[in-house]
């Protein structure tokens, strides 16, 4: 069994990737770490972001391999916002209902229709370090629509507004099983295990 530390205090988002990854892995994340803080998310892209946040991690857990991810949801009508800002939409401090809420307020601006919907994907980076150094970087993305109305009570973030193509429901919707078949974040942790199965030598000193 390999161990991962996840630079996230995001239980929801831990909980997923766990499930996602496996028997093969145990996963744990910041909140076994209440001292570490990771430095400011200062990148332009996701990618940047998620290299910043397992390096920060790693500098203050050497010898421990760290998985970082960033992720996020972009609309087409409002240039591709709120992107990077995702988690931090409505401020830093925002609560997910808070990030919605905005996002919903500036659909509004663009649409007196309700029902309607707007072309949007999430996209998600995954950057695994070890001592510093980055192993690789995934990438997964999901197309779909976001809408002013929310639907479904399960996922968290925008999963409530995102309806991924060809499906009717949700993310929030969906039994998470089912999200965890084909969402960003599975496609880019497909992609991250696909290189691992290629570059078995990369973690040999923590197999």
């Amino acid at each position: 069994m390999r161990q991962l530390l996840l630079a996230t205090s995001n239980a929801h988002k831990t909980q997923e990737i766990a499930a996602i990854l496996g028997s093969g892995w145990k996963v744990e994340d910041l909140r076994s770490h209440p001292g570490l803080t990771l430095p400011e998310e200062t990148g332009t892209t996701f990618e940047e972001n998620a290299i910043i946040k397992a390096q920060g991690a790693s500098a203050a857990l050497p010898d421990m391999l760290v998985l970082a991810d960033d992720s996020g949801l972009e609309v087409d009508v409002l240039q591709r916002q709120p992107g990077v800002l995702s988690a931090r939409y409505a401020g830093e401090n925002a609560t997910d209902a808070d990030n919605r809420r905005l996002l919903k307020d500036r659909l509004r601006r663009v649409s007196t229709n309700p029902g309607q919907v707007f072309p949007a994907r999430f996209r998600c980076s995954l950057a695994l370090v070890l001592d510093g150094e980055v192993l690789h970087v995934a990438t997964g993305s999901v197309e779909g629509h976001v809408g002013m109305i929310e639907h479904g009570r399960g996922g968290f973030g925008y999963d409530s507004m995102f309806t991924p193509k060809e499906h009717r429901l949700t993310f929030a919707e969906l039994p998470p099983e089912t999200k965890n078949q084909f969402s960003h974040r599975a496609r880019a942790l497909e992609a991250l295990q696909n290189w691992l199965q290629k570059n078995p030598e990369a973690l040999m000193a923590k197999a």
